[in-house]
């Protein structure tokens, strides 16, 4: 069976630069062998923009850099900007790649609405936008290009509504200005709406993490288990860093292995955690193929050709979107070798070292 595969059901680090005078420099990117000079493009070079919410966390590490070399495979150069969770800051460097002459502009929003001005800046200059992995509300974005995030939401709660099928949950969502973080709290509560109607789940605490903050996720999982006397079953974490945060305060209630909780992006801390058997799950989210993909369709966007794929839409609010979700992967103690280490996005001896080797899967 497949590991991955196009979804067609509707449903939806360390940062690059900090701040200041070199926050606003584009990282230019041109192929092998092409002669670049500062953020300048030959004529007959297409460019494309990538204005990055964060490079703080190490999946959006993973994301510029697979993006970039799909890229320069199909001749094209990259100019990359992080605003390091900062709208105005995004915007700012949004303009500043159109001022450069990119024949295309994609963006991984921060703020879900504020970004809109951004499609519609590039719009005025004739550029097409893709948003990347999360939707641009209220705009005339041209195409999106994630996963099937609901599907992420319900993987994680029905993961842990398998091993915890009654207690108190607490649930810890990410950003409120996130719009994949409201697609994330749709799919749990698929899942878990049904049980808590039937009383066999109660939410104890229910909140959202400013900028997926991890202290935040740390606060929200200590005062609920001081608001229940650490009577606590599970933790909905809505990524990986948060699920951290949980683990971090559930370990120091001498809980930790003995709450399950959920995660997503499948970075390597979490995968050791799973491997050690402190976090329940991850959702391993096949970034090579969103990576390879977008660039794909962003060199066809430049050329002006057609998308040539079959797609979907997802309303943003102002307009039904052409869009290509990916269906994301949950992974667990039982598949970690078959999934994250087979697939070579973390090594064996990497997930296992704190590990003795008769804990390690067989090879």
């Amino acid at each position: 069976m497949a590991l991955f595969s196009l979804a067609f059901s509707a449903g939806c680090s360390k940062p690059e630069s900090e701040g200041g005078a070199s926050a606003n420099k584009p990282e230019a990117t041109a192929a092998k062998g092409a002669e670049t000079k500062g953020p300048e493009k030959k004529k007959d070079k297409i460019t494309i923009g990538f204005s990055m919410d964060t490079l703080k966390e190490e999946r959006w590490q993973r994301d510029r850099d697979l993006f970039k070399a799909k890229a320069e495979t199909l001749g094209a150069q990259v100019l990359v900007q992080s605003a390091n969770g900062d709208d105005a800051l995004q915007n700012s460097q949004a303009e500043n790649l159109l001022t450069q002459g990119v024949d295309v502009l994609v963006v991984v929003p921060h703020n879900a609405k504020t970004t809109a001005t951004i499609v519609e800046s590039a719009h005025k200059q004739g550029v097409p936008v893709i948003a990347y992995d999360r939707l641009i509300l209220d705009s005339d974005v041209d195409l999106y290009v994630s996963f099937d995030n609901v599907k992420v939401g319900e993987l994680q709660a029905e993961a842990l509504v398998k091993k915890f099928p009654k207690g108190n949950y607490i649930l810890i969502g990410g950003s409120p200005t996130d719009n994949n973080a409201k697609l994330f709290r749709e799919g749990q509560m698929n899942i878990l709406k049904p049980l808590i109607d039937k009383g066999d789940v109660k939410t104890v605490a229910d909140q959202w993490a400013k900028d997926w903050q991890p202290v935040e996720g740390l606060k929200i999982t200590e005062n609920a288990l001081t608001k229940n006397n650490n009577n606590v079953t599970a933790v909905v974490a809505s990524n990986d860093g948060l699920a951290g945060a949980a683990v971090q305060a559930l370990g120091e209630q001498k809980l930790a292995g003995k709450v399950g909780v959920s995660g997503q992006d499948a970075e390597l801390a979490a995968c050791q955690r799973i491997a050690a058997g402190t976090q329940s799950m991850t959702v391993y989210k096949p970034l090579k193929l969103l990576a390879e993909k977008a660039a794909e369709l962003a060199v066809k966007l430049a050329k002006k050709e057609p998308v040539g794929e079959k797609t979907q839409t997802v309303n943003n609010g102002k307009k039904d979107v052409q869009s290509v979700l990916i269906t994301p992967v949950a992974v667990d103690k039982d598949n970690l070798a078959s999934t994250v280490i087979a697939d070579g996005f973390h090594k064996v001896e990497d997930v296992y070292k704190d590990l003795p080797k008769d804990q390690w899967p067989a090879k």
